[in-house]
């Protein structure tokens, strides 16, 4: 029993010792008061927009990607949601076969991501596309397993929506046109 008591008295010292020392507190210099400081601040100047960015190799990420749904896939770690369309999502009807359908596409393939100006749930937009030169977001619509999204697209794919896209795809569809609350009907 002594023994014990002599252990842990000497496990108690050894970890005192160890205990990194703390730092003696600097000495608290006086500071002039926020009025003064204000008063001698230089008058503010108007601020300018920065210039407009022209396209770089910095708005295009290339790589293998991989596939989150039938709209956002990853590549090099950054998160990118394909611009001007609406895929349906995987608790959807059709959401699974969005994403196959978008897996299939990028299997095996180098795609490029031209980045657009705005972000979409802390996701990159952009245009996707093949090294063959066609567009993700085009190929989807024309597999009618996504829909044009004009509010972002300009319209841009309308013309490639099969005949029963909308339909299919109602839960999408009623999102765009604000019919539709996902925090309600779950």
């Amino acid at each position: 029993m002594e023994a014990l008591l002599i252990i842990g008295a000497l496990a108690l010292f050894i970890v005192f010792q160890l205990k990194p020392k703390r730092k003696a507190s600097k000495p608290q210099t006086k500071s002039k008061p926020r009025s003064a400081a204000r008063k001698t601040r230089a008058p503010r100047q108007p601020s300018t927009p920065p210039p407009r960015k022209t396209r770089t190799d910095e708005d295009v990420i290339t790589g293998k990607a991989w596939v989150i749904d039938g709209d956002t896939i990853v590549i090099n770690k950054t998160h990118i949601r394909l611009s001007g369309i609406d895929a349906p999502e995987m608790n959807h009807p059709y959401g699974r076969n969005s994403k196959s359908a978008m897996i299939a596409l990028c299997k095996g393939q180098i795609i490029t991501a031209t980045i657009e100006a705005h972000e979409s749930y802390d996701r990159i937009v952009a245009t996707c596309t093949l090294p063959d030169g066609r567009d993700l977001s085009a190929e989807l619509v024309k597999l009618g397993l996504a829909i044009d999204w004009p509010k972002f697209s300009g319209g841009k794919y309308k013309h490639l929506e099969t005949t029963d896209a909308r339909k299919k795809m109602w839960r999408a569809d009623a999102k765009q046109r604000g019919r539709y609350n996902e925090a309600k009907h779950g």
